[in-house]
């Protein structure tokens, strides 16, 4: 242990009074970051000081000049609890105030701490575990309420407010990936079903489209979603991939009748297996997976048919692929390299694996609103991690109007009768000039 004595030659303001002590790291780490903090704050103040030092009243007085100490208050910080005595400023000037750019008015918690604090709520620690888990790090436990994590999701739900009537006039997706998702909510009967649309811009980045409460996945909730982002600028997508289950298709239809449709693979091999004794699921897993990975539309159909004529005693298994056939194939009129996004809704499934963490842990959300706001936050963190799609040059062809043929891209066909004039013999065109001349 290192045993800290106060240094008497030191200036007052900027030594903490304290007794002769033995300190652990900790203790250090929260001390300097305590001197560093009331250095950085004097040295603001000077600079403002010095930076009006001309400016004076009638009787020739400085307007801004120094006013001692704020009461002392604490501010939980990465380094823990700090006490800060900030400085003051008389600033007499009219409508002119110091504030300082370093620890604003009010401030409690640093930035970085504010931060971390909803994304430790989103990752699974509830609003009475705060103080315990972090009360012994920080060295204090004040500010790590329930009410204070509880007025977090008020915030969450006011951003989610606002961003749900943005205005989409000036973006774009290429593809979208839909789906339902459902959660309990504690204190009411009725579960939340989450519809999400994810895009895919021009330049092959991901991005959070939609998010909104429904019910039942119905016809009319994602209808209703459909017309508030037609409504707000946003033109359909090329493609949208999603569960064939969904309410989605109809209301896609209506909304945007351009898109194509692509069912996702995972929930329609999902169906089938259902529908299939338990005996036959790696022979239907197997032959299901030459269908989706064939390197062309003619192949999956022929491994179609195959599957259709090895699995006939289950008609209700074989439909679900006959009968759908073309939407579950729409993927070979895009680039070879989006097949593996275009397939299934992973993008979606992948990023509610957390969702569903959280709400497991606290045994689902307060309220619709909460658990909209919280899957709100948690999707747009994971957002900043999300990669570009393969092929992502690709994208902006898609969008053009370009030609994919099982997955290659078609050179365009020329005019037959521009072909006919660039392939003319010079014989004929001598012929034709002579024939006119006469």
């Amino acid at each position: 242990m290192l045993r800290i004595v106060r240094n008497d030659d030191a200036p007052a303001e900027t030594t903490p009074e304290m007794e002769p002590e033995e300190l652990g790291l900790d203790e250090i780490c929260r001390l300097a970051a305590r001197q560093m903090l009331a250095s950085a704050l004097l040295a603001e103040r000077r600079a403002y000081l010095e930076a009006h030092a001309d400016e004076l009243d009638e009787a020739g007085h400085r307007l801004v000049v120094a006013n001692g100490y704020a009461r002392p208050r604490e501010v939980m910080t990465g380094a823990g609890m700090v006490e800060v005595t900030a400085p003051r400023v008389d600033d007499r000037r009219e409508d002119r105030r110091f504030a300082s750019a370093i620890l604003p008015a009010y401030m409690r918690r640093s930035p970085k701490v504010t931060e971390v604090l909803p994304i430790l709520y989103l990752r699974g620690l509830s609003t009475g575990d705060f103080a315990p888990a972090l009360g012994e790090f920080f060295g204090s436990g004040a500010g790590l309420s329930p009410a204070t994590i509880t007025r977090l999701t008020e915030a969450w739900q006011a951003e989610h407010a606002e961003w749900s009537e943005r205005d989409l006039s000036g973006v774009d997706y290429v593809y979208w990936w839909v789906d339902g998702i459902h959660f309990n909510i504690r204190l009411e009967e009725d579960r939340l079903c989450c519809l999400v649309i994810v895009g895919v811009r021009p330049d092959g980045t991901k991005e959070l489209v939609a998010l909104a409460d429904g019910y039942r996945e119905s016809t009319e909730s994602w209808a209703t979603l459909l017309r508030g982002l037609r409504d707000r600028g946003l033109a359909g997508p090329t493609l949208a991939v999603g569960d064939g289950a969904l309410g989605f298709w109809a209301a896609l239809r209506d909304v945007f009748p351009a898109t194509r449709e692509q069912r996702c693979w995972v929930h329609v091999t999902a169906n089938v297996l259902d529908a299939l004794p338990k005996r036959l699921h790696p022979q239907a897993k197997t032959a299901l997976a030459k269908i989706y990975s064939a390197a062309s539309r003619t192949e999956a159909v022929g491994a179609a048919k195959s599957f259709a004529d090895e699995f006939s005693p289950f008609p209700k298994a074989t439909a679900k692929i006959t009968n759908q056939l073309d939407m579950l194939l729409a993927f070979y009129d895009f680039p070879a390299e989006h097949w593996v996004h275009l397939r299934t809704t992973n993008p979606i499934e992948s990023t509610f694996s957390t969702v569903r963490l959280r709400t497991k842990v606290t045994r689902g959300a307060g309220s619709r609103k909460a658990a909209l706001a919280m899957t709100y936050k948690l999707v747009t963190a994971a957002q900043e991690r999300w990669r570009r799609i393969t092929g992502a040059e690709l994208v902006a062809l898609v969008r053009a109007g370009a030609t994919f043929i099982d997955g290659k891209l078609q050179e365009r066909s020329i005019n037959k009768t521009e072909t006919k004039r660039t392939t003319r013999s010079p014989a004929a065109k001598a012929k034709k000039t002579g024939s006119v001349a006469a």
